[in-house]
């Protein structure tokens, strides 16, 4: 268990880091990753929809679900999370393939500005190399999908 809960170190050869500004106070971008009524309606890169099977959202917390593709496919996927400080930071491993940890971070800009910080760290410069050049254009699919997700909240 004690692997599932590292925090990776990163480097810019073994991640692929998103940032966007979203018009949202930091404490509703943090609830729109720990509540899963919310996180299922955004999760995922455009065409997505997702069944959540456990989640448990906690450290050493696991969240298992079921990405529904546009291609009619089913992507299980199952993640543990390693640290989460409301309403600044969540850590996730993504323990199934591809394996990587991700780490947003929830900086204010104002009342109702966050910038969010979306980290996908691989343990290797080569794992990440596999993924990186179609992996940031699905991030911001799902950014886009947040987005949509904190103006309904609103």
């Amino acid at each position: 268990m004690t692997e599932l809960l590292e925090t990776y170190v990163s480097s810019p050869d073994r991640e692929v880091l998103n940032i966007r500004i979203v018009k949202a106070s930091r404490e509703q971008v943090f609830k729109a990753w720990s509540k899963p009524d919310y996180l299922k309606k955004w999760w995922g890169p455009h065409g997505f929809t997702n069944t959540f099977n456990e989640f448990n959202f906690h450290p050493g917390g696991k969240w298992s679900f079921v990405m529904h593709g546009p291609d009619n496919k089913n992507y299980p996927n199952e993640s543990v999370f390693v640290k989460v400080v409301e309403p600044e930071l969540v850590i996730l491993n993504h323990i199934s393939q591809p394996k990587f940890q991700i780490q947003s971070t929830f900086e204010e800009i104002s009342v109702n500005e966050t910038k969010l910080y979306f980290r996908m760290i691989f343990k290797t410069p080569e794992e990440c190399n596999k993924l990186k050049g179609f992996v940031s254009d699905k991030n911001e699919e799902n950014l886009d999908r947040l987005e949509t997700v904190l103006k309904e909240m609103q």
